[in-house]
């Protein structure tokens, strides 16, 4: 049974890469269900457990154009066009080509829509309606991810007074590519993403069979992350807490191995949901940036479970090159932190913070951490978020909603070859392109320059 379904799912995948060359609307992905129709509920389950294509290559050029590591030119000039393009901040990133980024997010989408469709034209009985209920709030998980993910890259920061009119991502809800598809706006986006995961909330169990299984504290986490970008920090206090009522494993990092290549194991015992980013050259390369290097105390274990010696990082919460970019406990503690300061509750705050730090530092060496107030609170918790979610796909989205911040709003700077990028805050590139092979095909408005 098990080669079967492994069968099943080479072969539907095959025939959506065969059809790559038959794109006529949205995605150069188009199955032929007439050759290949997976038609139970385990055939859908097997559909989603392929790991290495469902839990991997979100999207990852952001982590390129964020400010956690810099590149010497010589190792920016290996890389592929959209790569250097997004290091720099280039008008044209993906150079008249395809995007890896967009094009990844939607073959997944189009399996997590077949998916959908099959399991809810199947009537589940008392025998199968646990794994029925996994399928489809698996499937809608999923797909509110991959909305969340894109969202980050091809849409502007959600900001409550123009939500309603700034353009989104096009909202792909079913299987059909040949239906013309459009840009929903920014809050549709955002309402999509929310509707998936509370559908998702009341059909997934709080421990899954697997770590790439989406759980319920998976959704509530990824709710917590979707509302802080929202900026809707009541909400996601309330899901970051949620989550950790769940589950709140933290990972003591006294026990790692500094000297190790790869000291953090895959599955560790913070990760709620495992997922990978799109594995980048340019992100391999990296060389964590000396002002963040430097913020490391001496006592502080991350500094060398993170990096090398010669600045190249190697904490990955995957277990190995590929970056991480699912949810993990630690970043549950710091929106919860981050959100109770915001509210002024300084001292839960900071406990929350000194709770992940503690498990940071040499045995005995840490002192907590104080506030004199809410701002003072605030200020140390973004700062200890950098560091500690550092290569994870996440600072990109930190800089572009605290932008808005006067506070916290920062001048990204780098320089290849005696030459100087600037990036200014809310500065019109900090959203991506729509790929001009979309814009050809279907029609999207393009996204200002």
């Amino acid at each position: 049974m098990k080669n079967k379904l492994i069968y099943l799912f080479v072969a539907f995948i095959t025939i959506i890469m065969l059809c790559q060359s038959c794109k006529k609307d949205w995605l150069d992905a188009k199955p032929n269900k007439t050759l290949i129709v997976p038609s139970t509920i385990q055939d859908y389950q097997a559909l989603l457990d392929n790991s290495g294509k469902v839990n991997a290559s979100q999207p990852g050029l952001v982590e390129l154009a964020s400010d956690n590591f810099y590149l010497n030119y010589s190792n920016w000039q290996t890389l592929q066009p959209q790569e250097k393009n997004s290091y720099i901040w280039a008008k044209d990133i993906f150079a008249g080509g395809p995007s890896n980024d967009w094009n990844s997010a939607y073959t997944r989408i189009l399996n997590e829509n077949v998916t959908l469709e099959g399991v809810n034209a199947i009537s589940a009985d008392a025998s199968t309606k646990v794994a029925w209920n996994n399928v489809k709030g698996s499937a809608l998980f999923y797909r509110s991810l991959d909305f969340y993910n894109l969202a980050q890259e091809f849409c502007k920061p959600y900001s409550q007074t123009t939500a309603q009119s700034d353009l989104g991502i096009p909202l792909r809800l079913q299987s059909d590519v040949n239906k013309t598809s459009v840009r929903a706006t920014v809050q549709e986006t955002y309402n999509q993403i929310i509707n998936d995961l509370l559908a998702a909330r009341g059909l997934l169990p709080v421990t899954p069979l697997y770590k790439t299984r989406p759980c319920k504290p998976a959704v509530y986490g990824l709710l917590a992350r979707t509302y802080l970008t929202m900026g809707n920090y009541v909400q996601a206090n309330l899901y970051a807490d949620s989550c950790l009522q769940l589950y709140s494993d933290l990972l003591d990092f006294n026990s790692l191995s500094a000297s190790s290549s790869r000291p953090i194991a895959r599955f560790n015992a913070e990760v709620i949901f495992h997922t990978t980013i799109l594995q980048y050259t340019g992100n391999n390369n990296g060389i964590v940036d000396p002002s963040l290097f430097s913020s490391y105390q001496a006592n502080d274990l991350r500094r060398k479970i993170f990096f090398t010696a010669a600045g190249l990082f190697k904490g990955q919460y995957s277990g190995a090159a590929t970056p991480f970019g699912g949810l993990a406990t630690d970043e549950m503690y710091l929106i919860r932190a981050e959100t109770q300061a915001r509210a002024g509750n300084v001292v839960n705050a900071m406990s929350d913070l000194n709770t992940v730090l503690t498990k940071r530092f040499l045995t005995g060496s840490f002192i907590p951490l104080t506030a004199s107030n809410a701002d003072n609170a605030l200020s140390k918790i973004l700062t200890e978020r950098q560091k500690e979610l550092v290569f994870r796909g996440l600072r990109w989205t930190d800089l572009r909603r605290l932008n808005n911040d006067t506070r916290f709003a920062k001048t990204l700077i780098k320089t290849l070859n005696g030459t100087t990028y600037t990036l200014m805050p809310n500065d019109i590139r900090y959203v991506f392109p729509i790929p001009d092979n979309e814009i050809l095909l279907s029609g999207y408005q393009q996204n200002p320059r």
